[in-house]
């Protein structure tokens, strides 16, 4: 199966299972117990009229189906409603917050990869006590939590040392990006041991493998049989975490912007399901799942052309 066929056929399997996600995400929030009604009248009591005025006026008072087929009409306009909480349309919200956070989950995304690899490499190459030494590095960080990394960061290097701000954006991309330098690595810091593991065990794999073994048997210098093949073929086995990765990435990052006070979608997210605003929440989860997905859709692209053993349509490696 060539290319386009299969990105077609990915893309095609990706729309449906966001409008499954979809259902799914819209039904869950009306299973959960409470009503929005009651956030918005703050605990006020009120007469029947005015509770019909606000189920009718964020359509709470519809059927489910009619609820549904309105907000999938809204989604395909770019409308994701009106905040029960803010008293504004989402969209204005999302845009204004999701800056932060995909920032936010870059940064990490690039401190994961650089000191996953770089990690990983240097364990299986070097061998030894510096293997040792990052095989009980990686175990630390494996076994901390965001949440506590987030903590021990904060306290240590911005209370104690002052060397970064304890919280907040700043003013001017400059200052953004020095105060989400330690959400960053704090998100970062699990997904670093994990991928720093992965590309261990999968180089010591390949450096197993007849065909390295020859070709340092004939005398190829070491560090090109790293580079072109063991590196090259344990990419392929990396690539497959990169789905993995950020979702653990847009999961974490609510616990991350919580603890920094990082005004970005993942402190609004807590904040929603907190206040039951249900049109924002929806619109948030919906956005994590559409990126998480296409992550998926370009590892799955990218697959072949990092180990030609994989052929686009097969999943099966080759030879």
């Amino acid at each position: 199966m060539n290319f386009v066929r299969f990105a077609l056929r990915r893309v095609a399997e990706m729309a449906a299972t966001l409008l499954g996600a979809s259902f799914v995400i819209f039904g869950a929030m009306y299973l959960a117990p409470g009503n929005p009604a009651s956030f918005l009248l703050s605990g006020r009591s009120a007469s029947p009229e005015t509770l019909r005025a606000l189920n009718a006026q964020y359509h709470l008072d519809a059927p489910f189906a009619v609820r549904y087929a309105r907000w999938l009409e809204q989604l395909l306009h770019g409308d994701f409603g009106r905040s029960i909480t803010y008293r504004t349309d989402v969209s204005r919200l999302l845009a204004d917050r999701l800056p932060a956070t995909l920032l936010l989950v870059f940064m990490a995304l690039v401190l994961v990869l650089v000191g996953g690899l770089v990690l990983g490499r240097i364990g299986a190459v070097r061998g030894g006590a510096v293997d040792s030494t990052i095989l009980i590095t990686t175990a630390l960080a494996v076994g901390t939590p965001s949440f506590v990394a987030a903590v021990l960061l904060q306290g240590l290097f911005a209370l104690r040392l002052h060397w970064f701000p304890a919280g907040g954006t700043g003013d001017g991309l400059g200052q953004l990006l020095w105060h989400l330098t330690l959400p960053a690595l704090a998100l970062a810091l699990y997904l670093i041991g994990m991928l720093a593991r992965v590309t261990r065990g999968a180089m010591l794999d390949v450096l197993g493998q007849e065909h390295v073994t020859a070709a340092l048997s004939r005398g190829v210098p070491k560090r090109r049989v790293i580079g072109r093949h063991v590196f090259r073929n344990a990419l392929g086995t990396v690539l497959t975490t990169g789905g993995l990765i950020v979702s653990t990435l847009l999961v974490c990052t609510v616990l991350v912007e919580s603890a920094f006070g990082v005004g970005g979608i993942g402190q609004l997210l807590e904040l929603s399901i907190t206040t039951k605003d249900f049109p924002t929440v929806q619109a948030i989860s919906l956005i994590m799942v559409g990126l998480f997905m296409a992550v998926n859709l370009v590892v799955d692209l990218l697959h072949p052309l990092v180990d030609p053993r994989v052929t686009y349509g097969s999943g099966r490696s080759i030879g």
